[in-house]
């Protein structure tokens, strides 16, 4: 994979969820590169270093679609901070002549409005809800947790206290479920949160793919959101507090276990654009 031109990059962070984010329009990464070339250029101090990568390409029926891979060079159907980022970073390189757009990802259409630092963006339907869930971690421990596909997968474990979701070992138990054979061949997203009041949801994610836990995830943050309104336990918009600080809020409406008009938004911040050089990435 060694290339004689350097590949401008924008690195970007959605809520602490970061990203590098490449204009491929002109095919210089070709599909099947992207799997190593996100492993090799999503290694923290070995390269650029984020959770994942996103690749603009050119579509001929919307403004644009994108490939998106986690740091392990797994392909991902859907990120709700990544599509923030990618609806900024549009903007900002004239990809787009307008803030409102519609691009293509593996879990559908994706409708965003960018306004500054901040992007709202439309959420495919959700399927798949189930509440209530009594899953067997070993032979001493059972969970009630609830699940839901928001663009990828999702479990969501509701714990009682705050100090409970401090101490609770997000990645030793989010691996467990993860590659949970409930969950398997695909596997799912680990979501751990306390519900502070009927607005606001704290949250600790453990996201496939990235195989650790993360500042924030977006689509965790939906899938809380809608859980808990679905239980009874809050009231749409919700507002996510993320492990980075940041604060996501999710809106829709909900009525029968139908989800309805489903947006996040939130911050999507530039850190840095630079070019990526062949010998860290080849």
């Amino acid at each position: 994979m060694e290339r004689a031109e350097r590949i401008p990059f924008v690195k970007m962070t959605g809520s602490g969820n970061d990203f590098i984010l490449v204009d491929n329009r002109n095919g210089l990464i070709k599909p099947e590169e992207g799997p190593l070339f996100a492993k090799k250029v999503c290694r923290r101090k070995l390269s650029v270093g984020a959770d994942g990568l996103i690749l603009i390409e050119k579509d001929g029926e919307v403004d644009f679609s994108w490939r998106f891979y986690n740091s392990d060079g797994s392909e991902a159907e859907m990120c709700g901070n990544g599509a923030r980022c990618a609806a900024r970073f549009a903007v900002l390189k004239g990809i787009v002549d307008s803030p409102s757009m519609t691009f293509r990802t593996l879990a559908g259409l994706i409708k965003a409005e960018v306004a500054g630092e901040r992007v709202r963006v439309q959420i495919p339907e959700l399927h798949g809800l189930k509440l209530n869930i009594d899953l067997r971690l070993d032979e001493n421990r059972t969970a009630k947790v609830h699940f839901v596909n928001s663009g990828v997968p999702h479990v969501v474990w509701i714990l009682d206290t705050k100090e409970e979701l401090e101490k609770v070992d997000v990645v030793g138990l989010g691996r467990r479920i993860r590659f949970h054979e409930n969950f398997s061949p695909a596997g799912t997203n680990a979501n751990f949160i306390w519900v502070q009041d009927r607005q606001s949801v704290v949250i600790r994610t453990y996201e496939r793919g990235v195989e650790d836990e993360t500042l924030a995830c977006g689509t965790g943050s939906i899938a809380a959101a809608a859980i808990t309104v679905a239980l009874g336990l809050t009231d749409p918009p919700v507002s996510l507090v993320t492990r980075g600080g940041e604060i996501l809020r999710v809106f829709f409406e909900y009525d029968d276990g139908r989800f309805e008009n489903l947006f996040l938004e939130g911050p999507a911040l530039v850190v840095y654009e630079g070019s990526l050089w062949d010998e860290t990435v080849r």
